[in-house]
């Protein structure tokens, strides 16, 4: 079934070959005997293309959901057996990430029999993975929308902010407005990014005054060059937590500028004893509760 789904999702059984680390003759073999069992043809094959057939289509939700079931199964036994063991994978925002470094020293030392897995992405790409089940859970801020099949527990508040070098003229500012921004040279997050979506919902910025020599997709990268220059950048406050020393977070005063850090999970579905073991280490970790600790 397994391969099914997988040439399924490929329509090309040269690369879902690949991807199981099996022969195309295998593979090819494989579904062929599944075309017996089922007494039915699942896929139409020409010299240059492979399509589902009716039945096919058909096939394909009923064996996501029996893998995913048999998988839910393997993860319960585990449980039952209280031990943390296989594999955790956690689907992280860039600007999520830098509130983790605690959290994921302290689980690996605590649960060194669970094999975590960290992805960072946009939120769009990782909500993706979550309803595919390729991550158990996402941390990020709450999107624009809501989704009818994943629920949001918020962890934490914060704000879209101003970030500059703790040396920069303006970093004494207890907020700063669009308006403070347009002598000044700015780098920007790329589109897709959370603080680039939450300032978007706000305002056209192509319509603002303000001199942008730069866009990045990169936290990091963009966090280097505001730390090394005198340029501004407008994230989350939370992405400069291992930068204190020489930066600031100077708050963006503009409407609906609150960002919430949420947990992602997708409604229904089996929560590993790995996933909640993660999830209260966070909770627990100084990075959360000093921004828990602020807004109360």
């Amino acid at each position: 079934m397994y391969y099914f789904v997988k040439v399924a999702e490929t329509l090309n059984f040269s690369e879902a070959a690949r991807n199981l680390f099996v022969t195309q003759s295998t593979l090819s073999q494989q579904i062929k005997q599944l075309e017996e069992e089922f007494g039915t043809s699942l896929f139409e094959r020409d010299s240059h293309s492979v399509s589902l057939t009716e039945n096919g289509h058909r096939l394909l939700p009923l064996a996501k959901r029996t893998l995913q079931d048999a998988r839910d199964c393997q993860n319960q036994i585990r449980d039952l057996q209280e031990m943390l063991s296989g594999e955790l994978i956690v689907g992280v925002t860039y600007s999520f990430c830098p509130i983790l470094t605690e959290t994921v020293k302290n689980f690996i030392g605590n649960y060194p029999g669970v094999k975590l897995k960290i992805i960072s992405k946009s939120s769009e790409e990782l909500i993706s993975l979550l309803r595919k089940r390729e991550v158990d859970f996402v941390l990020a801020f709450k999107p624009n929308e809501s989704y009818d099949d994943i629920e949001s527990h918020i962890l934490f508040d914060d704000k879209l902010s101003v970030i500059l070098r703790a040396d920069h003229p303006l970093s004494d500012r207890r907020s700063l407005s669009i308006k403070d921004l347009e002598r000044q040279k700015i780098a920007l997050p790329a589109k897709g990014l959370q603080a680039r979506n939450a300032l978007d919902r706000n305002m056209d910025i192509n319509k603002q005054n303000l001199d942008i020599c730069i866009e990045l997709n990169e936290i990091n990268i963009l966090l280097d060059i505001v730390q090394s220059s005198h340029l501004l950048t407008i994230l989350s406050e939370a992405t400069i937590y291992h930068h204190k020393e020489k930066l600031r977070a100077i708050p963006l005063d503009i409407p609906h500028n609150q960002m919430e850090g949420c947990i992602h999970v997708l409604k229904k579905a089996y929560r590993k004893r790995s996933a909640e073991a993660f999830v209260k280490l966070l909770r627990e970790s100084n990075e959360i509760n000093e921004r828990i600790n602020r807004w109360l």
